[in-house]
């Protein structure tokens, strides 16, 4: 019996390139928190998400436990989509593109259209 070949299926695990790393500060460019400035906390690649520090903050509410005999609320980084963030450079102080260059046999990340090394 052949192999199960799934393609689009929940099996699918093709990631997309992603020029941005965990620890780079980015601009929110689109929705409710556009123009707020935070530090990646982690990328979801599978499903193109990131997580910014102090953006698309919810409440969570906590059962009691050991740890937290209280319980309560609690607030939260939720994941923004990948396409509505941009690396932001200090230097230039606003949003910039990132490409991949190349300098003595490694790649590196550039801004665009500069061209300068990040």
């Amino acid at each position: 019996m052949p192999a199960k070949l799934t393609y689009r299926g929940s099996d699918y695990t093709k990631f997309k390139k992603v020029k941005l790393q965990k620890d780079d500060e980015v601009l929110v460019i689109a929705g409710k928190d556009k123009g707020k400035k935070g530090k990646i906390l982690a990328i979801d690649k599978k499903r193109d998400r990131v997580f910014v520090e102090g953006v698309n903050k919810k409440r969570r509410f906590v059962r009691p436990t050991q740890e937290n005999p209280q319980g309560g609320q609690i607030e939260i980084e939720f994941a923004i989509h990948i396409s509505n963030v941009m690396f932001f450079d200090s230097k230039k102080k606003t949003g910039v593109r990132l490409g991949i260059g190349e300098s003595k046999g490694n790649k590196i990340r550039i801004s665009r259209p500069e061209g300068k090394e990040i």
